[in-house]
């Protein structure tokens, strides 16, 4: 028997932003397409859907007692700061709603780099050495690493504050990099050691155990072989990146991907679905870049490219995320959510 599922999002057109704000501020929000496209996929299997909005939508639905849904299907990014993906689940959390995805806590950590690369560390996963950089700190001091650098914000997605500066050579252009961010993005900048190579990232569905989707990758002007180049937040607006699944790649890589993406996967308690980043050196060892608990699920996006590889359909992958969740949960129609 279907569901009754709520959908939490934000989109583009509901950002109210300021005349400061940079380009890309609302870069990491849905459009409608994306939310139709959900509807439909949950539809399909004989749910019904209810589509209830961001954070203070659903604020105002819980309180006046006008939520009646088994499980919601959560997307919501939230406007600003480095909790706003935290603020659906938690409230979600606060009234006793099941929901899909990850919850507060794992969406909070991950959304700061920087603690999700403590805890890949602290899991003996890959990743490229770090600095945090804020606009107090001598910039000398914290570089042990070297040049060339790759320059970040600390709490975005969507390769916001990402441009073709991004990568430093010297201490002028780290300088410069790092106040970009500060001032436009008002936020530390992370500062990585910069991995020329190639660059994939792997899809995960599931939990007991979670499994690895085909391993996508990257290709800019036609080229898999990036070397110094990077995907951009240029690269997203003019769509000129090229995703290739399966990866060209030989199958040792393939699996040494797909296995280490469940790991950062299960080091970050990820929960139905999540999308892990990946860059390769030139001696083919691979780091972690970043793991997504909320991936884009448009269907033109990144995330669903693998299934026509797995022979399913972007309805069927919706629905097996669904699944998943209500597995985990243990619900049936009997314990449906009614305040």
């Amino acid at each position: 028997m279907g569901k009754i599922i709520g959908i939490t999002y934000d989109l583009k057109t509901d950002w109210q932003g300021s005349g400061d704000d940079p380009i890309d501020a609302a870069a990491e929000l849905d459009g409608h397409k994306t939310i139709e496209c959900l509807k439909n996929a949950l539809e399909s299997a004989g749910h019904k859907v209810d589509l209830i909005g961001g954070a203070r939508q659903l604020i105002g639905r819980v309180t006046n007692n006008d939520l009646k849904v088994d499980i919601v299907f959560n997307i919501s990014e939230g406007f600003k700061g480095r909790n706003r993906e935290s603020q659906v689940p938690a409230i979600l959390d606060l009234y006793n709603v099941p929901f899909v995805g990850a919850d507060a806590l794992t969406l909070g950590v991950t959304l700061d780099k920087v603690m999700a690369k403590k805890c890949f560390i602290a899991d003996g996963i890959p990743t490229a050495r770090y600095f945090k950089a804020t606009p107090e700190d001598n910039l000398f001091e914290l570089n042990t690493i070297g040049f060339p650098l790759f320059v970040k914000t600390l709490h975005e997605g969507t390769s916001k504050g990402i441009n073709q500066s991004s990568r430093v050579e010297n201490f002028q252009q780290l300088k410069t990099q790092v106040e970009h961010v500060n001032r436009n993005y008002k936020q530390p900048a992370l500062v990585e050691e910069f991995i020329k190579g190639t660059e994939f990232t792997v899809g995960i569905i599931g939990n007991g155990p979670p499994q690895a989707m085909p391993v996508v990758q990257y290709a800019i002007a036609g080229s898999t072989t990036l070397g110094n180049e990077f995907y951009s937040y240029r690269h997203v607006v003019e769509k000129s990146v090229e995703y290739i699944c399966p990866a060209p790649i030989d199958e040792k890589l393939a699996r040494r991907l797909q296995e280490l993406a469940v790991r950062a996967y299960k080091a970050v308690d990820c929960r139905d679905f999540g999308r892990v980043d990946f860059r390769v050196d030139e001696a083919g060892n691979p780091y972690v870049l970043e793991i997504n608990p909320l991936p884009n699920l448009s269907p033109d996006d990144v995330f669903v490219l693998f299934a026509k590889v797995k022979g399913m359909t972007y309805n069927q992958i919706i629905n097996k995320i669904m699944d998943e969740a209500l597995a985990r949960l243990g619900l049936t129609q009997e314990e449906a959510y009614k305040k």
